[in-house]
């Protein structure tokens, strides 16, 4: 196999994997960042895979820059990862994170229609998207009740790629994944924070970790099995959507008090802020992953608890690292 596929949000810790398992099949990887200047390559780094990916840079806003790149690259898959995709920031930015993740998605859609209406395209939906949940599991059929900005907008961007699938006959597919953790996800979102935190308290740095409601529950997986469903939706004969999950959840107390009682710290030093507590919260989700185990014969680690084992591992091993 030799062809180029372009992952935007190369900088997280879906497009650093996902970057990693195309390569290893072959693929050339474009990865499109908003800015030169501060694009941090550290996860490709810390993969080995940085010297392997072209990276370009282009606002995805810019609709005519988004076209120039697939006109020089000519892919054959693209995959949108990039998004403003922080639930709390959403809530403080309600307005920057609808501008970006809508016109984003319609740029790059807008650029394969006119271009060259074969090349695949994945669009990175998201669990956040049911926010009010009637029934549980969630189906690809359930009802959707977006509970922030950041849920809306990612509804909008999810609805108008399969408007785009419907209107032009393209390969538009929609994956939508719950909650998957890895050694490199961002510093702001909860289990990177629980991890960290807690090896904070272990090694002395800190006193307490502070949290919002831990009482709500999610439906939890591991990274860089998520991002090989992401490469099986494309490789279909027909373009669907599929949810990606675990098919369980639990509290985010059940992970803290695991990860406190795995390093040995008192529970003690679990503190509840208010101030951490966020407008409107889904108190329960957790999705059925039946079609993507039956359609894309996809495998997941079905006890997080493994998972956490792992990522705890490789957090400490890294922190040590550090010191």
């Amino acid at each position: 196999m030799n062809k180029t596929a372009i992952v935007t949000g190369i900088s997280g810790q879906d497009g650093a994997y996902l970057s990693q398992l195309l390569l290893s099949k072959g693929y050339s990887v474009v990865g499109i960042v908003r800015s030169l200047e501060k694009y941090n390559s550290g996860k490709l780094v810390y993969l080995g895979i940085a010297d392997q990916v072209i990276i370009e840079e282009c606002h995805l806003e810019n609709r005519e820059r988004v076209m120039e790149i697939i006109q020089k690259h000519q892919p054959a898959e693209i995959y949108n990862l990039a998004a403003q995709s922080s639930v709390s920031v959403s809530f403080q930015k309600p307005t920057e994170t609808m501008q970006f993740n809508i016109i984003s998605v319609i740029n790059l859609l807008e650029a394969i229609r006119t271009i060259n209406p074969s090349i695949r395209f994945y669009q990175a939906s998201s669990s956040e998207m049911f926010g009010k949940v009637n029934d549980l599991p969630i189906t690809e059929n359930s009802l959707l009740h977006p509970l922030s900005p950041y849920a809306i907008s990612k509804v909008t961007g999810h609805q108008i790629t399969i408007n785009y699938r419907e209107s032009y006959q393209l390969f538009a597919c929609c994956g939508i994944l719950f909650n998957h953790e890895s050694y490199l996800r961002d510093n702001n979102f909860f289990f990177k924070k629980l991890l960290h935190g807690a090896l904070d308290i272990y090694y002395g740095k800190k006193e307490e970790l502070a949290f919002g409601n831990l009482d709500i529950k999610r439906d939890f997986g591991y990274s860089k099995d998520y991002v090989e469903a992401m490469w099986l939706m494309l490789q279909q004969n027909k373009p669907e959507e599929f949810l990606i999950c675990s098919g369980t959840s639990i509290t985010l107390r059940q992970l803290v008090e695991y990860v406190f009682e795995k390093l040995g710290i008192p529970k003690a030093k679990i503190i509840i802020d208010p101030n951490l507590f966020r407008p409107t919260e889904i108190e329960d989700i957790y999705g059925s992953n039946q079609k993507a185990m039956e359609v894309l014969h996809w495998k997941t680690e079905s006890n997080f608890f493994n998972v956490v084992d792992k990522l705890l591992e490789e957090e400490k091993m890294n922190y040590e690292g550090k010191q």
